[in-house]
This record gives C-alpha cells, structure tokens and sequence, in this order.
C-alpha cells in the first residue's frame, strides 16, 4: 500500500476547500451526494448529509443548510404514509419489510433506489436529521417553516415507534442487532425534536437511556452492539453529539480511551475486525475522535488528529473514505476494489467531519 501523500493543504487552505467541495456537490433539489466519483455512494444518505448541514451551519453557510433541511423535509413528507403503516404494523407485532421502512438514502431527487438491493432499514439517520435540524434553527434563531416541522413530527413517530427494533447500524452492518449508537441518535433526535417544538418525547428518551446504561455497557465503557463486547468508533456519538451522557461521564471517558487504544494509528479504524476495503483509517472517525477530545478539554489530541487529517488530502485537497493503511485484513482490499472501485474519494462526509472539529478547536 503507498503511504499517504504530504500535507499540501493548510487547515485555513483546507477548510475553504471543503467547504467548496461540500457546495459543489450539493444538487438544485438540496440533496448532498455523499461521493461524486464512487458510484455506489451516488445518493443521498441522511446520516452523511445532517453532519454535512451542521458543518455548513457552523461556517456560516446557513442557506446551502436550509436546502438540505428543505429537501430532506419534502422527502419525508411525501411518504407520511409509509410511516404510517411502518408504526401500524409494529404496534400489533407484525414483522416489518422492506417496504414497510423509510429508506437510508435517496436519489438527488428524493426518490427510492430501486435498481439495486441496499440495507435499508437504518434508523440512526433519521434521529440524526432530527438533531441537526434543531441545530440549524439554533444557529440561525430563525422560525422553521410548518412543512419542516410536519417532517419533523413524522420523523419523531417514526423513530419512537420503532426504536425497540433491530436494525442496520451506522456502517450498514448487523441486520438483527441493537446498536448503542443507534440508539443514542434515537434519543438525542428526540431530545432535538422536544427543543424544538415543546413535544417532549420524555417516556421514550428515559426508556432508551435506561436501556442503554442497563445493557450497553461491558467494563465499564459502552459495547458495539448488544452481546459484542468490541468498542467501535461510532459509540462516541453517545455523548458527542447525541449527550445521551456528558462527555465527561466515566464510561464515555473509558470508551474513547479504548477506541483510542485499539482503533487508533494516526487515523482511526471503525472497529477491529472491520473488512471494508481491508478495514483501514477513516477520517471522519479522526475528525470525530478530535471533535470529542475537544469537549473534555484535550485539545492537543485534537490537533493532532486534524494534522494527521490534512495529510491525507491529495493534490485536489480532497479526503477520502479511508486510508487503506494498516489495514485489519490486507486480503479483503483488492476484492473491494474489485467490486466498487478504489476507495470513495473525495468523501462529503469526511470534509464536513473535518470542518466540525476545525470549528471546535477553533472555540477551544
């Protein structure tokens, strides 16, 4: 594997790269593309796309924010109907298909993907957008337009109704497992929802928290799923953003210890049996670590996650995916490649991950 490339972007060169990638990639409808030279990520996701507005919102790019808010709302409220059927069917016990659940991404234009398969039941980007939506009208101080807060409201039932569920995680993985993670973007998404509207979920949000504390937990820090007693880097979204816990509590501290200990070269693994084009180094992982270490006050740590970042941008300042270095299991990259190509580059999410903690240790 050849080494990442030299730092030829500066965080201040940098950051207003990403932030002309992010836009640049952003459709007329508002949707965000999550990588315009992958084909297999030529949709919209949910989860990508609110870190994507809340990164905007951060920087000041409020309006290119509300077109997302805009697109995601007009996508949900289009098929009310779905959840309808979706919180029907759960509530009497009846299995849900896959055509009973809101999709994990969408077309530019807010259609369902219906040429090839996908894990579509993925229940974290939808608490996800919740969050990122009162983030937006926190930042701007502007009243949210009623279509906004019908999604919003569709978005709350759906999650609530359905949040006992087994699903697909964050990565896309472990159909019939309960993720912390999932959960914790569940509740803060309900959290979000209570802020913004007054509709406090509050029977809901104290059930998923006491249920997580009660069995999400292995040594004292958080699990990746129930019954995997692995740490994976999306258990810091428990307390950063989602503050399911403070970023300060104990497990959340032993957690990020872990994930720093087991999944941390420079950049930072998913987790330590991933296979994903090997299993290598994500740097929206990185950002994230840096994000968190800026809450508890660890602001050297941060900014050497950042560095490392902005070593990874190529000659176009662009970040990818993952750094297929140190990878878990060598053998899996080629058939990766093989199958969709070389590693998503540049990734939005990365960019936007990125611009999060330049903000964050920017305010620190």
């Amino acid at each position: 594997m050849a080494a990442a490339s030299p730092m030829r972007f500066p965080s201040d060169l940098l950051v207003e790269r990403s932030l002309q990638i992010i836009l640049e990639n952003q459709a007329p409808t508002g949707a965000f593309i999550a990588s315009p030279n992958f084909p297999t990520y030529a949709f919209c996701w949910f989860r990508d796309s609110s870190y994507i507005a809340y990164a905007l919102d951060l920087h000041g790019k409020n309006e290119a924010s509300a077109r997302f808010h805009a697109w995601t709302a007009s996508a949900i409220n289009r098929r009310a109907d779905i959840v309808q059927r979706a919180l029907q069917k759960a509530a009497a016990g009846e299995p849900l298909t896959d055509a009973d659940v809101l999709h994990t991404r969408y077309t530019l234009d807010g259609e369902e993907n219906t040429t090839t398969a996908w894990e579509n039941f993925q229940l974290d980007g939808f608490g996800t957008w919740l969050w990122a939506l009162a983030e937006h009208q926190r930042i701007t101080a502007q009243p949210l337009p009623d279509e906004w807060l019908q999604a919003a409201r569709i978005t709350a039932d759906y999650i609530e109704g359905l949040w006992r569920h087994p699903c697909y995680d964050c990565w896309e993985e472990f159909r019939e497992k309960i993720h912390p993670h999932t959960l914790a973007a569940i509740y803060g998404g309900l959290k979000a929802y209570g802020d913004l509207t007054g509709d406090q979920r509050d029977a809901t949000t104290s059930a998923i928290r006491s249920f997580i504390l009660e069995n999400g937990q292995v040594d004292g820090r958080w699990q990746k799923f129930l019954g995997n007693s692995q740490v994976d880097a999306s258990l810091l979204a428990l307390s950063t953003p989602y503050r399911l816990v403070t970023p300060d509590d104990q497990i959340m501290r032993r957690t990020a210890e872990k994930i720093e200990a087991d999944l941390c070269l420079g950049g930072v693994k998913r987790y330590a049996t991933d296979t994903y084009y090997g299993g290598g180094q994500w740097i929206l992982l990185a950002a994230w670590l840096g994000w968190y270490w800026c809450e508890v006050g660890e602001k050297e740590k941060a900014l050497q996650l950042r560095q490392w970042i902005e070593a990874q941008a190529n000659e176009n300042g662009w970040l990818p995916e993952q750094v297929p270095v140190g990878l878990n299991e060598e053998a899996m990259y080629a058939p990766w490649v093989q199958k969709w190509g070389s590693i998503a580059n540049p990734l939005l999410w990365s960019h936007a991950e990125y611009l999060i903690l330049c903000k964050f240790i920017q305010d620190k």
